[in-house]
């Protein structure tokens, strides 16, 4: 009990120091605090999939800037796309923020697709490296809440190069009702930041319904992005001088020769981008499992009850955090459940393999796969569903079997022992028969309803204190 204390004040501890740390006063500082406020621009990374550990970072970047007056913020972007809850949570930061937010697709190569596309059209200035890309923002259903971002991907029907009469790409075929207002919604969102902006509205619904994207060249021709910048301090004296409208009213850039900061990721992104990785919180949540099956089977080590308790904690919260099909936890779960009442109560094979195809399946379908970034390698689920059945049918299988043999020390083991008479037993006055004999390495006091002669063989068939209660083996 001692230890599981100390281990639920460890959760605690770490519960508290995690608030601690999520408030403005508590999070990392940003920026040079050196330098005067004015003159110092912060620039922070966005990389990879659009998800909450890397949009936390750049929200509580853009919230410290704002409390300290900064210059502005710039966003490097590289990202394939991501979830639409952390796009959105982001995109409203950028809306209310009173500093400049730049968003610079870079380095040479970068891309902002899909829910990059929305986050360049929500700042004040989008710049982009020469050899980049922006678009294809077609949504991709992961959950039927809200717009799900994703990789777009064009409609079998639809083909930009077959103009109808009006010299617009045809159209496809209208799909199912979710999909259309799915589509709409993106479309509508998109347009009215390309609005706020002033920038290419048409092309805004082009990327969401035929998953559009431009080179870096063609979207500045087509105003989708204000400027082309070979690198960071180009970009500086591109935006020097220029008026934006920020939530806070108009706001005039002087960059030229400003100081800027990079933003290093603290231990708090780190932790939120590992356990958000879906491998990680898969893992989490099953070996969590593993652990505390082995508690069960082993009652009293402490440890590994903790130790699961933990992980599965991490891992539901990361699993939260993910857009979760839950009816694949539920599906893994039972798959476990099932292989283990198979150990427990044999059923030739049946709820054991019922319980390996709920886990494959469960597994599966627990994250959506067109989501980039966002999916299971099948090398994963494969490893863990046999390691699970390995673990559940020999493991499990061979506690319980322990559980049913013979005791072999204690008083109990030496019930069924055999025994030698030293002496012949002699007759007591409650008409039962006494002598001494040898068993398990001792000379023990024995009782006996039959006479014994000295020498003979004798079965031990119960212990009462320090006698034992004796028969003549047969």
């Amino acid at each position: 009990m001692r230890e599981l204390s100390k281990g639920l004040c460890l959760i605690l501890c770490l519960v508290w120091v995690y608030t601690w740390a999520a408030s403005p006063s508590g999070g990392a500082q940003t920026a040079n605090s050196g330098a005067a406020a004015a003159d110092n621009i912060v620039l922070v990374d966005l990389e990879g999939p659009v998800g909450p550990a890397s949009v936390d970072l750049v929200i509580r970047t853009i919230e410290d800037a704002n409390t300290r007056g900064l210059q502005a913020v710039i966003v490097r972007l590289d990202t394939p796309g991501g979830l639409d809850k952390a796009m959105r949570e982001l995109v409203q930061v950028i809306l209310a923020s009173d500093v400049p937010i730049i968003t610079y697709v870079a380095p040479n190569g970068a891309r902002a697709a899909s829910a990059g596309t929305y986050i360049a059209y929500a700042s004040h200035i989008a710049a982009m490296a020469p050899a980049t890309n922006i678009g294809s923002s077609t949504p991709v259903s992961i959950a039927p809440q809200g717009l799900p971002s994703g990789p777009g991907r064009q409609p079998p029907n639809l083909d930009p190069d077959n103009e109808d009469s009006d010299g617009k790409p045809a159209a496809a075929p209208p799909g199912d009702a979710m999909s259309r207002k799915v589509v709409n919604d993106a479309v509508a969102y998109l347009q009215s930041l390309a609005e706020l902006r002033g920038r290419n509205i048409e092309w805004a619904e082009r990327t969401v319904r035929e998953g559009a994207n431009l080179r870096a060249s063609e979207a500045l021709a087509q105003n989708v992005i204000d400027l082309i910048a070979e690198d960071l301090g180009e970009l500086l004296q591109a935006v020097d001088g220029r008026t934006v409208e920020t939530h806070a009213g108009a706001k005039t850039l002087n960059t030229a020769g400003a100081v800027v900061t990079v933003v290093e990721s603290d231990w708090r992104h780190d932790l939120l981008e590992t356990i958000t990785d879906p491998s990680i919180a898969y893992g989490l949540l099953i070996i969590g499992i593993y652990a505390l099956i082995l508690e069960f089977y082993n009652p009293g080590m402490i440890v590994p009850a903790v130790a699961g308790i933990i992980m599965i904690l991490l891992g539901a919260y990361g699993l939260q955090l993910l857009p979760v099909n839950y009816a694949g936890v539920a599906l893994v779960l039972l798959g476990v459940a099932l292989m283990i009442v198979e150990v427990v109560t044999p059923t030739l094979g049946i709820l054991g393999v019922g319980g390996l195809v709920a886990f494959v399946l469960g597994s599966m379908i627990m994250f959506d796969s067109e989501v980039p970034g966002l999916e299971l390698p099948l090398s994963l689920i494969a490893a863990f569903t046999a390691a699970t059945g390995l673990t559940v049918f020999f493991v499990v299988g061979m506690a319980v079997r322990a559980r049913r043999q013979k005791v072999v020390s204690g008083v109990e083991a030496m019930i069924g022992g055999s025994g030698e008479a030293l002496r012949t037993f002699e007759k007591n006055h409650d008409h039962s028969y006494h002598g001494d004999v040898r068993a398990f390495g001792e000379i023990w006091q024995a009782r006996s309803h039959h006479p014994i002669a000295a020498g003979d063989k004798v079965h031990v068939e119960a212990v009462d204190g320090l006698v034992l209660q004796v028969s003549e083996e047969k």
